[in-house]
């Protein structure tokens, strides 16, 4: 059974670039952790070695469905990207029968901070093995580990959603894809540049690798969901580095700059070139990455992609729920949306630490009472907070309101509504009114959204 903290059709999922994760919740009830799966002593967790490698690849990918086999250029194209500290394998003999690892990775939360996550990739369990409670053995050892190294968040992007919740992660963020149908969007496609008086220029890929890390720090520093990009991110979206099992395309990469040269926005792009019988050209352009840092430069960047030539379908990628699409067109209606799905997935580790570190748009105080079935985080807390900082402490005040900690995940970058989660019972107001209090000091305006799968 393929675990793998990544959406299978997404590229860089299969690459296990330097992050990686995937996750199950339900914000619902009935899905508390299930008893313990009998162990089986023949089955051996342990830390993976630099001479283990490549039996731990062969069974990621077979786990993945990618290759019975491992090739050399698989091989050396994955193992950069491996800490054999941070990796797990589940060994039945010698044969490796289940694969996790995990890396550092910051987050960007509400206000403008970030913390330390320890992010989940790479997870899966051989069809043989499945329903023996490897995963659970792997996870469960992970997260205390995660905790004990002093991390107060993990993080995961979810392959399949009824896994991961039963270990305490809920679904904090959602990707929204558009199809856009340029023949009836109304766009006019013939200016010339950007209607501010900045510019659009092509980048070679060497120029990408220079300028693109600077600028996503900027793009991460005001984007709550997003994550950190190492080396290796931009080495593999650029094509430094190649994996076989990775198809990749080179892209076109453009990147918006004001009228006084600061840039703002870069876009990458690939093209199908197609044309009909009556030799009309009718090509998608798919958009792969676009991450700016102002609304003009959203702006830009879009419009110069639906003004492509020989183009009549736009795919935007996974975007921004509250992204300008589809209303920079005349016809909003020519944008139609065929991807709304979770993303990342939060496991709080440390309540306090996690808590006091997001910024609060609204203000109050509630106590919150954290129930978590790994005896990680949970506990009873009063939450003091506002627009000018938050405080956390262990309290034995009565509760305002009962939740699991995957349900405070869910909430915890801003986007989940609490009063929402009243209303499917997936938390309890202990006190009238907490669940309302809950929705002012956690919802924030601007949607969280994590633009990486790892």
């Amino acid at each position: 059974m393929a675990l793998d903290h990544a959406h299978p059709a997404t590229p860089a999922a299969a690459a296990g670039a330097g992050a990686g994760a995937g996750a199950e919740f339900g914000s619902c009830p009935g899905s508390a952790l299930p008893p313990p799966a009998p162990a089986r002593s023949d089955v051996e967790i342990r830390t993976l070695t630099e001479a283990g490698i490549p039996e731990w690849v062969r069974a990621m990918g077979a786990g993945f469905l990618q290759a019975p086999s491992v090739s050399d250029a698989e091989l050396a194209g994955r193992r950069s990207g491996i800490d054999p500290d941070r990796a797990l394998g589940a060994y039945d003999g010698d044969r490796c029968v289940a694969t996790y690892r995990t890396f550092d990775q910051r987050l960007s939360l509400p206000g403008g901070g970030a913390l330390a996550s320890s992010a989940v990739t790479n997870v899966t369990v051989s069809a043989t093995h499945r329903r023996r409670g490897l995963l659970r053995r792997l996870m469960t050892a992970d997260l205390a580990a995660a905790k004990e190294r002093g991390y107060a968040l993990s993080t995961l992007i979810s392959a399949e959603y009824p896994i991961y919740g039963r270990f305490g992660f809920g679904p904090a963020t959602r990707s929204h894809a558009w199809s856009v149908d340029l023949t009836r969007a109304g766009f006019d496609g013939r200016r010339s540049g950007p209607r501010d008086g900045g510019r659009v220029d092509l980048v070679p890929l060497d120029e990408i690798r220079r300028i693109g890390p600077e600028l996503h720090a900027r793009f991460f520093a005001g984007q709550p969901g997003a994550v950190s990009r190492d080396d290796r991110w931009w080495d593999l979206e650029t094509g430094r580095i190649t994996v076989p099992s990775r198809e990749w395309k080179e892209p076109f990469w453009a990147a918006y700059r004001t009228a006084s040269g600061e840039l703002e926005g870069l876009v990458a792009y690939v093209s199908d070139r197609k044309w009909d019988e009556n030799k009309q050209p009718g090509a998608t352009v798919t958009v792969r990455h676009l991450f700016t840092v102002s609304p003009v430069a959203e702006r830009a960047l879009w419009e110069y992609v639906c003004a492509l030539d020989w183009t009549s379908r736009v795919d935007s990628g996974e975007r921004a729920p509250d992204s300008l699409l589809p209303d920079l067109f005349p016809d909003p209606r020519a944008a139609r949306i065929h991807l709304d799905v979770d993303m990342l997935w939060v496991r709080i580790l440390d309540t306090v630490r996690a808590l006091e570190a997001r910024g609060y748009e609204g203000e109050g105080a509630l106590v919150l009472d954290v129930t978590d079935g790994l005896g990680l985080a949970g506990g009873r807390f009063l939450l003091e907070a506002g627009p000018r900082g938050a405080r956390c402490v262990p309290t034995d005040a009565a509760a305002g309101l009962s939740l699991d900690i995957r349900e405070l995940g869910a909430c915890y970058l801003g986007d989940t509504s609490p009063l929402r989660l009243a209303a499917l019972g997936a938390v309890r107001e202990e006190s009238p009114g907490a669940a309302a209090t809950a929705e002012r000091l956690f919802r924030t305006a601007r949607r969280p959204w994590c633009p990486d799968v790892f």
